[in-house]
Order: structure tokens, then C-alpha cells, then sequence
């Protein structure tokens, strides 16, 4: 997405400033917006209704993604409102240079304070984003423990992980 929204971004301003017709410029930034809409499919794209389906307790799942999509389509509105006053202030280009901008921080903070939810329990869920910056090693601890629990049968595991008062049991 990063290098779809850089290559549009500088391929608009291309023909913004340009005088004549430059076709090359017109034909990347075609392919440009159908690399970003692929990526985005396949990546941020639909992190409303799964990762947010994933990462709430039953309890909270309706309330939760509902929240997430909410605010998904809110904040597609604004851009959607917003984005030719945008484009009159600080050129197509540049709208297009913030929009990367915004996925550079999006990737930090999904990269950064958002655990891989594949394979895991609800428990264990509980227990990561109970951690907020530590869900790394917490993660690791979590792996660790599986793999005694299910490797080593003289240990004195007792099927729960204990990370400080939380006891949570990690499944079958």
C-alpha cells in the first residue's frame, strides 16, 4: 500500500505540473490505484470486521465490531468529504504523499501493538491484549507453554498459563 500510495502520489504531481499529455505518467498511476485496492483488500482492508470479530471477548463481540465498523465507515466518509478540499490545499499529489503518510503510522501501530490472532484461543486472546505493549513476549511464553503442554508429558504443567494473577486455561 505504501509503495502504491508513493507511486501515485508522485505520478499525479508528474501531471499536475506537466504541460503535455505524459502517457507513462498516466499509465502508473493506473496500475498504481489497482496495486493499492489489491493490497488493501488483502491487508488493512478488512481489519474492521475480522481482526476485531477476533480480539474481543464473547461478552463484548457484538458491541466491539460493531464499534469497529462504525468507525471504519466514518472515517471512510470524512476522507470521501474531505478529499477535494484537500486536493484544492495541498495538491492531488500531495493528498496522495498524507495518505501514505497515514499507512506508514497505520503499519507502525498494527506491527508494533497488534498480536497475530491465527490459531489462538479466546483465553489466550484475553491474556495478549491484556499486555498491550508485552503481547510479544507474552506470545512467546504462551508458544512455550503449548509446546510443553504438548510435548512433555513428565512435566508439572498443569494445562494453565500463569502470567502474574491471571490463570488461563490454554485449551485441549
Amino acid at each position: 500500500m505504501i509503495v502504491s500510495l508513493v507511486t501515485l502520489g508522485t505520478c499525479l504531481t508528474i501531471i499536475d505540473r506537466s504541460e503535455k499529455k505524459v502517457m507513462w505518467a498516466v499509465a502508473l498511476a493506473i496500475a498504481a490505484v489497482l496495486s493499492f485496492i489489491s493490497t488493501f483488500e488483502i491487508g488493512i482492508g478488512p481489519i474492521a470486521w475480522v481482526y476485531s470479530s477476533e480480539i474481543f471477548p464473547l461478552r463484548l463481540r457484538a458491541q466491539g465490531t460493531s464499534m469497529g465498523t462504525a468507525m471504519n465507515r466514518l472515517m471512510s466518509g470524512v476522507i470521501s468529504m474531505t478529499f477535494l478540499s484537500l486536493t484544492k490545499a495541498i495538491t492531488i499529489g500531495g493528498a496522495f504523499f498524507l495518505f501514505m503518510g497515514v499507512a506508514i503510522v497505520s503499519w507502525i501501530f498494527f506491527y508494533t501493538l497488534s498480536p497475530e490472532t491465527q490459531g489462538r484461543t479466546l483465553e489466550e486472546m484475553q491474556v495478549l491484549f491484556g499486555t498491550f505493549f508485552k503481547w510479544r513476549s507474552t506470545m512467546e511464553k504462551l508458544e512455550k507453554n503449548k509446546v510443553i503442554s504438548n510435548g512433555d508429558t513428565n512435566s508439572n504443567y498443569d494445562g494453565h498459563f500463569h502470567l502474574g494473577t491471571t490463570n488461563v486455561p490454554l485449551g485441549t
